[in-house]
Order: C-alpha cells, then sequence, then structure tokens
C-alpha cells in the first residue's frame, strides 16, 4: 500500500511496554467474570475450596493453644511421661486439618486451571473474530506489533492472574482477616502492638516502594529505548558498514545503555534493600510480641500456650500481606492488559448496509439469465430486497466514479472531485508522484473506505447498495506489498478461489509466467512456503501474486505497483501473461514503469488528489503536459 493509504496514527514507543492500571476496575473484572458464567459452580467450589485451605491454616495453628495449655503444659508440672488418649485424638484430628487443607489447596488450584484455560479460549476466539470484522482503517492507524501484544502480552498476563493470582489473592486476604480475628480473640492487647508495627511497615513501603516504582518506570522507558535502537541497528547493519559508522553506533548505544543501567541500578537499590528492612521489621515484631507475650504470661494475663499460637499468628501475618501487595500489582496489570483487550472487542465492526449479493447464473442465447448454484463463468447482481421475482444485473465490471472527494481524517482532503467511468474490459491507468491519490481510488472501489461525497457505481449499482464480501469477490487485487500464507505454492494460488482445481491452479501460473520457477523448486507446486515466502526473491512473490488473482477469474482487476519489484527482462516475460489476464475484464492498474501502461485505453494523471490530464499515451505525449515530462524523464514521479 502507497503512502497516501496509510493514515498517520498514534507514536507507539518500541521495546517494553509500562505496565498500567486499568481505567475501569469494576466493568472490566465484571467482564473477566462474564466469560465464567458456565463455570459459576466450579467457582463456588474454588471458592470453598480456598476457605477451607486458610481455615485449616488458622485452625492448626489455633490448635497449638488447646495442645500447650490443655496437655503439654499440664504433663510438664505433673512429670507425666505417656500420652493420654484425648492428646493423640487431639493431634490426629489436627492432622486430618491439615490433610484437608492440603487437599483444598490442590483442588481450588487444579480447578483454576481449567477455568482460566476455558476463559482465555473463549477471548481469544472473540478478539480473533472481532479482528476479523473491523475496518481497514484499524489496521492502517494501529501497528501490527500493537495487535500482537494483545495476544501475546495482555492475554499471557492474564492467564497468570486467572490461574495463580486471584485465588493468591483471596487465599492471602481470608487467612490475613482470619488471622487478625483470631488474634483479637486470644489478645486484643498483643494485637495491639502487632497493628503499630504493620502501620509502621506500610509507612516503609510506600516510601521505598515509591521510589523504586518511579525508577523502574524510567527503567521500563530505557529499556525501550534501548531495544528500539539495537532493532535499528540491526536493520540497517548493511548502511551502518557501508558508511562505516560502526564506532559512532556504539558511541550512541553506550550512551542510552549508561542511562539504562543507572535507572536500573537505582530500581534495585530500592527494591533489594525493601525486602531486609521488612524481614527485619518482622523479626524486631517478633521479639516485641515475644517479651511483652512473656510478661503477661508471668503475671497470668495470658496462658503459655496463647502467647505461643500469638507468636506463630504473627510469623503467618506478615507472609500473605506481603502476598496481597505484590498478587494486586500482578492484578491490575492484568486488568489493564485485558481492558486493552475489550477496548478492541468494543470497535465498531465494519459497516455493512448492502442488500445486494452476486450469484453465478446461466445466460441463455437471448441473453436472459438464471440464477444457479455453480459455477458457470457468468454472475450477475441480485436485489434481495426486491418484491416478487429477484432482479438480475449481469456482472460486467462497468465501474464510474462521480464527484468524489474523500481523505482519511476530517481536516485532510486525499481526492478532490475526481469523476470517471471505465467500461466493461476496458484498461485504465493511473499515474502521478507519490500520495497523489492513486491507492486511495482503488480502496475506495473495494470499500475498504466509503465515500462521503460523491458516489461510486459498479455496473450502475451503488456500490454502499451492495454487501461488501459480494462486491470484493467480484475484483482482484495484486498490491505492491504481496503476502504469502504459510503454506504450499498451490495453496497460495489457490486462495484467489478456493473451489479451483490443480489444472486451473497451474493454467493461473502459466498465465502469469510463474509456472517455470515454480516447478525449478524443490517440490514444485507442493513446495512449502513459511516465513511470508521469504526463500523467494521479492519479484517471485509477486508473480504468485498476480496468478493467485488470475485464478480467481473476476471481472474487475486491480493492479497496484503489480511489477514494481521485477526486473526489465521479467516484466516483458510476463507483459503478455498481464494482457492476458486482463483481456475481458475491467482493469485498473497502478505503475512508476510507463512501460507497463502504455497500452491502456484510459491514463489518468494525478497530482494532490486531483486528475489534472486523461487520455491514451499517444494523445498524452502530443498534449506534451505532465505525462510528456514523466514519459521523457523530465519530471520524477516520486
Amino acid at each position: 500500500m502507497s503512502k497516501e493509504s496509510k493514515p498517520a496514527g498514534g507514536p507507539m514507543r518500541r521495546g517494553a511496554r509500562i505496565p498500567r492500571k486499568p481505567s475501569n476496575f469494576k466493568a472490566t473484572l465484571k467482564r473477566i467474570f462474564s466469560y465464567m458464567e458456565e463455570d459459576k459452580w466450579i467457582l463456588l467450589i474454588v471458592f470453598l475450596a480456598i476457605l477451607f485451605s486458610s481455615g485449616a491454616n488458622i485452625i492448626g495453628v489455633s490448635a497449638l493453644q488447646v495442645v500447650i495449655d490443655d496437655f503439654l503444659h499440664p504433663m510438664l508440672l505433673s512429670g507425666a511421661t505417656e500420652l493420654t488418649g484425648d492428646f493423640l485424638l487431639v493431634i490426629g484430628a489436627l492432622g486430618l486439618v491439615y490433610l484437608i487443607g492440603v487437599g483444598s489447596t490442590y483442588l481450588f488450584n487444579r480447578l483454576m486451571v481449567g477455568i482460566s484455560t476455558r476463559t482465555l479460549f473463549k477471548i481469544r476466539v472473540d478478539l480473533f473474530k472481532k479482528m476479523e470484522t473491523l475496518p481497514i482503517k484499524v489496521y492502517d492507524t494501529t501497528t501490527h506489533g500493537n495487535l500482537m501484544s494483545l495476544y501475546t502480552n495482555d492475554i499471557d498476563t492474564l492467564r497468570q492472574v486467572l490461574s495463580n493470582s486471584i485465588t493468591g489473592f483471596l487465599n492471602s486476604l481470608i487467612t490475613v482477616v482470619g488471622v487478625f480475628t483470631v488474634m483479637i480473640i486470644f489478645s486484643w492487647q498483643l494485637t495491639i502492638f502487632v497493628v503499630l508495627m504493620i502501620a509502621l511497615m506500610l509507612v516503609f513501603v510506600r516510601f521505598i516502594g515509591g521510589r523504586s516504582a518511579r525508577y523502574f518506570v524510567k527503567q521500563q522507558q530505557e529499556l525501550g529505548r534501548v531495544n528500539g535502537y539495537i532493532e535499528e541497528m540491526i536493520e540497517g547493519q548493511k548502511v551502518i558498514k557501508v558508511f562505516s559508522r560502526q564506532d559512532k553506533v556504539i558511541e550512541e548505544f553506550d550512551e542510552l545503555n549508561e542511562e539504562l543501567r543507572k535507572n536500573a541500578t537505582t530500581a534495585n537499590v530500592f527494591a533489594n534493600i525493601l525486602m531486609p528492612i521488612m524481614v527485619n521489621l518482622s523479626y524486631v515484631n517478633y521479639a516485641l510480641i515475644a517479651m511483652v507475650g512473656g510478661i503477661f504470661a508471668i503475671n497470668e494475663v495470658l496462658t503459655i500456650g496463647v502467647v505461643i499460637a500469638f507468636l506463630q499468628f504473627t510469623r503467618t501475618l506478615s507472609q500473605p500481606i506481603n502476598q496481597i501487595s505484590q498478587q494486586m500489582n500482578a492484578v491490575l496489570t492484568a486488568l489493564a492488559g485485558a481492558e486493552r483487550v475489550f477496548n478492541m472487542l468494543d470497535q465498531d465492526p465494519e459497516f455493512d448496509e448492502g442488500h445486494i449479493t452476486m450469484v453465478p447464473v446461466e445466460l441463455d442465447e437471448d441473453g436472459t439469465m438464471t440464477e444457479v448454484d455453480y459455477r458457470t463463468g457468468e454472475f450477475a447482481w441480485k436485489d434481495t430486497e426486491v418484491s416478487g421475482a429477484p432482479k438480475l444485473t449481469h456482472v460486467r465490471g462497468s465501474v464510474v466514479f462521480d464527484g468524489v472527494t474523500f481523505g482519511y481524517e476530517e481536516n485532510e482532503t486525499v481526492l478532490k472531485n475526481i469523476s470517471l467511468y471505465a467500461k466493461p474490459g476496458q484498461k485504465i491507468a493511473f499515474v502521478g508522484s507519490t500520495g497523489a491519490g492513486k491507492t486511495t481510488i482503488t480502496n475506495l472501489i473495494n470499500r475498504f473506505y466509503d465515500v462521503p461525497s460523491g458516489n461510486i457505481t459498479v455496473d450502475g449499482i451503488e456500490i454502499n447498495k451492495i454487501k461488501k464480501p459480494d462486491l470484493r469477490r467480484s475484483l482482484a487485487m495484486v498490491l505492491q506489498d504481496t503476502h504469502m500464507f504459510t503454506g504450499t505454492v498451490m495453496e497460495n494460488i489457490r486462495y484467489g478461489r478456493l473451489d479451483a482445481t490443480d489444472e486451473e491452479v497451474i493454467e493461473a501460473a502459466k498465465l502469469a509466467n510463474a509456472d517455470s520457477f515454480i516447478r525449478h523448486l524443490e517440490d514444485g507446486y507442493e513446495t512449502v512456503l513459511t516465513s511470508d515466502a521469504s526463500s523467494l526473491s521479492q519479484g517471485q512473490r509477486q508473480l504468485l501474486a498476480i496468478a493467485r488473482a488470475a485464478v480467481a477469474q473476476t471481472p474487475i482487476l486491480i493492479l497496484d505497483e503489480a511489477t514494481s519489484s521485477i526486473d526489465t527482462r521479467t516484466e516483458k516475460l510476463i507483459q503478455k501473461g498481464m494482457d492476458r489476464l486482463m483481456e475481458g475484464k475491467t482493469s485498473f492498474v497502478i505503475a512508476h514503469r510507463l512501460s507497463t501502461i502504455q497500452s491502456a485505453k484510459a491514463i489518468m494523471v494525478l497530482e494532490q488528489g486531483e486528475i489534472i490530464e486523461r487520455g491514451d499515451h499517444d494523445q498524452l505525449i502530443e498534449e506534451k503536459g505532465r505525462y510528456y515530462e514523466l514519459s521523457a524523464g523530465l519530471f520524477e514521479l516520486t
């Protein structure tokens, strides 16, 4: 696609993307859970299993008080050495509780893996289906990397959160609430000490963590710059070596890398000192609780069992608090990614108000058309909204532009009052400098974009009344930037018409003069192409694209710089094939090489979105205008 057909999108930073928070937390979370509607009973089981898992841990620690106060302490005072049946019963019950906790932990983790997999499967399916319905403008204004990050970065982050973080967050939250409740029951006095110490820890987390986060953001920004620079330099290695700019490149890289090192060092210094401070504060907290608890036990305010259980709860409390903080960051990052996915799902699909379809027909000798359900090579436009017998209009390929004005943006006009017509089987050529509007005209014919002003008709029918899939089935395109799919050569050519036989595919390849080089490939037509056919030259890929258009057998053909990457010798070899391909078809040809369009019935010379000259080759040469200047090399196309 040429320059004028690519509206400018927003600036995209290469490299790592900075995590952000979702703008609508509740709505995004609600929408994620809407995908789990079928698993709501399983989610209930997951929640109950988390309760059992957390409860088992809390009960197990609480049981220390019973074991110590009711059994071990009396045994020490009395000097008894035999274990009583009640003691063994309590130990057995305690073992059963922990066993239930282990089983519950396994259960909710296993169930959440299944739920997360099914949920992400549905989201991926919806996202891919949605993207197939979006208008071309979305792809013109959004980078491919940004679109791919929806499937990779955003959905993968959501997977980790659904399978691990959410359950971990709930488990930690329930544990904190449960432990804190039991601690208050055991001793509200000691709980005050714990609360004060937690408040002190949070102050340090806010102070140090805030500075760490600030420098981590800077680190991500610098990492993006470094990655972008590396990518650019790798792509430009030939230019760098030709002009011997290795030293300059290394110097610039060192400057960027040094900035990354500084920010990364500062960020990690703050991050690495946070955990030791938290650990040491927890030790201080533990020591204070032990000291105060010991005083309470000596004065018989609390029992020894309560103090020991409370100390264990103090240790138990710190871990889930840290986990909640970590999981919350992961959840917020995942929700931000999910919000990006849902924003794409909420994009308006390609608008299509058409009601006229294209159907195969049989042509009688008197010109009467009869609709059939098999391919005949003849087609008709069928108006589905006409009452009674459907109205059929023979598809011949006449195209008319009437006063078309268009711009990709409201304040930008690319085409200005364009009027032209192409009779069935006529070859129309467009020439002009880059950005003149040549490719934009072809984008409007196939309704990649709709015109706000003026009118375009095909066979006398306004194209906005024709269903887009049917309109596009009536034409074939060969673009300047070819694309080959992963598959065999045969499959890539057949992509133009999926019901084409092998013989028809081979005939199309011969028509495009691609048969010879295809047969010299390792497996001929069964050669598998990968990575956009990177093993083939650009010219060979364009020959395959021309063959793909040939096998489609459409009445309208669009060639957008179709021979731009083919050498002059190859161009001459395929010119006859191209003429055969265009025979009987309405053809629109965009070319920089004027030799490829000299046989056109009408040549349109565009400049700044207007047709400034029109006529055949001889007429335009005689006029000695812009086309003459282009032909004589007095004026450059670009």
